[in-house]
């Protein structure tokens, strides 16, 4: 076997957080004690916290649920489900593949080693901590159409979370889910497109489940995970089930219907809703009050009685300090 294969087995032993010698570990490998601490350094470099004790051998700090292809095909009823092992990105892996795919394919990894956020951003993405989603989807409308999809993906990544009993996820404008102003998960919606035609869309989302305090180190951002809210009973497997369910529920009404049936849920679930903020646009700050969102997905912002709303991939919006 390659040393890939033989790290991801390696790993699957491990899974249920046990200790397992170093020599058993090579047997069920077919290779040596030696091999098999290098994988465990390879195995580390991905994010996982494995500790070593002489004597007893190697376990992970904490088991992990590994992703189940066939079972997230079977609770989410869509078979076009690949997960891999590691990918450099699963937005990219679909991107590549455009014409290859149906609407509601979706891809999954354990790791990213090239995961990205909005505007460039590193997303961090340990070795089984978190869920890193990737869905295709195609509007024909074209690509004015495109300009509401985050909210819509935002919107029904909190309708999974709630229908197994996580409350209080909120969400900031256009592309993050927050719970009490600390970041759950974000949303990198990515398109190709001509001016006319069909607008082919890859719609990502990472989402913290059980953040490693080695990764945790390189965030810039307050941030939590479904852990720290009491919600570490829900399995990653189902988890991504109900998340692609809803994601497909969510895109196939907003073909159809647009961004209106969505707007009064988001106005719901506006984290920043009348309070204080500033948009950051490249040198430029502009303060206000949040308003929510118009009908095309812009954010409205009040300043001196007027509404204007603003919209583009180069604002950051933010709470304006007291």
């Amino acid at each position: 076997m390659t040393a890939k294969k033989n790290i991801n087995l390696l790993i699957q032993l491990l899974a249920d957080g046990q200790f397992y010698s170093g020599e058993w570990l090579g047997q069920q490998l077919g290779v040596t004690r030696t091999s098999i601490s290098n994988y465990i350094k390879q195995a580390e470099a991905l994010g996982l916290d494995i500790h070593s004790v002489k004597g007893k051998g190697y376990k992970l700090v904490a088991p992990i649920e590994l992703l189940d292809e066939a079972l997230i095909r079977s609770l989410s009823e869509q078979k076009a489900v690949d997960v891999f092992p590691v990918l450099d990105s699963t937005n990219q892996y679909l991107l590549d593949r455009l014409d290859q795919l149906t609407p509601g394919a979706t891809c999954m990894a354990e790791c990213q080693t090239a995961g990205r956020g909005r505007r460039g951003r590193q997303w961090v993405s340990p070795f089984g901590s978190h869920l890193y989603l990737s869905m295709y989807w195609q509007l024909e409308a074209g690509m004015g159409a495109a300009m509401g999809l985050s909210l819509v993906t935002g919107i029904a990544t909190v309708n999974a979370l709630e229908s197994l009993g996580v409350d209080g996820v909120q969400l900031k404008w256009p592309n993050d889910i927050y719970v009490e102003g600390k970041k759950l998960a974000g949303i990198l919606v990515e398109m190709s497109a001509q001016a006319a035609g069909p607008c082919q869309l890859v719609i990502g989302l990472g989402l913290n489940v059980k953040m490693p305090a080695a990764a945790a180190e390189g965030i810039d951002q307050p941030w939590t995970d479904l852990e720290q809210m009491g919600a570490s009973g829900i399995g990653r497997n189902q988890l991504a089930a109900r998340l692609i369910m809803a994601f497909a529920q969510s895109l196939s009404l907003y073909e159809q219907a647009g961004l209106e049936p969505f707007l009064t849920r988001w106005q719901a679930l506006d984290a920043f809703i009348n309070q204080p903020v500033n948009l950051i646009i490249g040198p430029k700050t502009i303060s206000g009050i949040a308003r929510g969102i118009d009908a095309q997905g812009a954010l409205l912002v009040e300043q001196h009685g007027v509404i204007k709303p603003f919209i583009g991939g180069e604002i950051s919006l933010r709470l304006a300090q007291a």
